[in-house]
């Protein structure tokens, strides 16, 4: 799998890299605001609704997301 001509790449990130949640939501507002129920007549308009999506949201909903995480002790 290390073959650079293999389409898939495997990348292995820590299960808890904090960046991931923040990754995650977004991905979630894409989907619910954007993909859920809709229809695409080809990849190039999948791509083109995509990145329009992400101009429109970079210009009126993007806010810094509210971080939770209170910095519980890890065990050793």
């Amino acid at each position: 799998m290390s073959d650079p001509t293999h389409r898939i790449v495997f990348h292995y990130t820590p299960k808890h890299s904090s960046w991931l949640n923040q990754i995650e939501i977004w991905f979630s507002i894409l989907v619910r605001k954007l993909l859920k129920r809709a229809s695409f007549l080809s990849k190039d308009d999948l791509k083109t609704r995509i990145l329009d999506f992400i101009s429109y949201f970079n210009q009126t909903m993007a806010k810094p997301f509210k971080w939770t995480y209170k910095g519980k002790v890890l065990a050793i």
